[in-house]
């Protein structure tokens, strides 16, 4: 069963809503694979995977309670065998969780959502003919996230301008031949479908709206820094409502997201993660005033509210 896009509940979102698809006429126009199923065939599985991310948050959590419960059945079966032995008290059951979480490593919040959503980041390399025409050179090497699983992927278009031919590998390391079905300049976003999937298939991102995003909120940038990757940098909100003008002054980009999260050249067009591993912006640009294009603490990230918008879908 196909999934279409979907997006998770929010506080300003007001719930969760699936996206319409109207990306899968463009897609079709390309040759793609089959357009993704309406909204209510992806019901199912999105409840499956919303249980999955509900047990990755909160497996502290359901670790306590479940030590919790244990403790509580084992102190009422000790009540019904008899006055021979003490009664479990609120203290025994405490110590017991407490030895438990001491003695159990468990992963940290970056790293359950850097792995929640990394069967869906992709790496995108444009490519133009070699200079004697028997070879091919790369001329852009970026990240992309799958937001629907028929093989719709996000991106930045400087990624892919200029190229001749633009290919996508999948996490199980799959690649393949990718259009480019869509554009939004003025959001530096470019929509790409690939022509082949994994033979397993291939997870779509879980889309989260910025509404309630605030500075401070943690997040992980997923991609492909330099070629190098899937690599994972952590970090925070460092604001909302930013613009950025490229150093020649070729793009101007307003309403983003800024993070502190490390970001270098290669992390364009990598989903900017939540802790939950929903997907809150597209990776797009750097600050560096200097000549390098290295990364030194200020990163920016279009919503993905913008970039949802430039592929046709209008989720909230």
């Amino acid at each position: 069963m196909r999934r279409v896009a979907l997006y998770s509940r929010s506080t300003a979102a007001g719930g969760r809503a699936v996206a319409h698809d109207p990306v899968a006429a463009r897609a079709a126009a390309a040759d793609p694979p089959a357009a993704p199923a309406v909204a209510e065939a992806a019901v199912a599985p999105a409840r499956a995977s919303a249980l999955r991310r509900f047990a990755a948050r909160y497996d502290r959590a359901l670790l306590v309670l479940a030590g919790a419960l244990m403790m509580g059945l084992a102190l009422f079966a000790l009540q019904r065998g008899g006055s021979g032995q003490r009664a479990l008290t609120q203290a025994d059951i405490d110590k017991a969780v407490l030895h438990t979480l001491a003695t159990k490593t468990l992963p940290s919040p970056a790293a359950k959502a850097a792995e929640a959503v990394r069967p869906s980041v992709v790496r995108v390399r444009g490519v133009a003919p070699g200079e004697r025409g028997d070879a091919d050179l790369d001329e852009g090497v970026g990240s992309g996230v799958v937001i629907v699983d028929t093989g719709v992927i996000l991106t930045n278009l400087h990624v892919v301008t200029g190229s001749e031919k633009v290919l996508v590998e999948f996490a199980d390391g799959h690649e393949a031949d990718a259009t480019v079905i869509s554009m939004k300049p003025e959001h530096d976003l470019a929509v790409l479908q690939a022509r082949s999937l994994p033979k397993d298939g291939v997870a779509a991102a879980t889309l989260r709206s910025t509404g309630d995003l605030q500075p401070g909120d943690q997040v992980v940038a997923v991609g492909f820094p330099f070629g190098i990757g899937p690599s994972v940098s952590s970090g925070v909100v460092s604001g909302l409502e930013r613009e950025f003008r490229s150093p020649q002054g070729r793009r101007q980009l307003t309403n983003l997201i800024q993070f502190d999260a490390a970001a270098n050249p290669g992390n364009s067009g990598g989903p900017l993660v939540t802790m939950e591993g929903e997907v809150v912006g597209i990776v797009t640009a750097i600050l560096n005033p200097g000549r390098e294009s290295t990364f030194i603490g200020i990163g920016f990230a279009v919503p993905i509210e913008n970039a949802a918008a430039g592929v046709g879908i209008h989720p909230f």
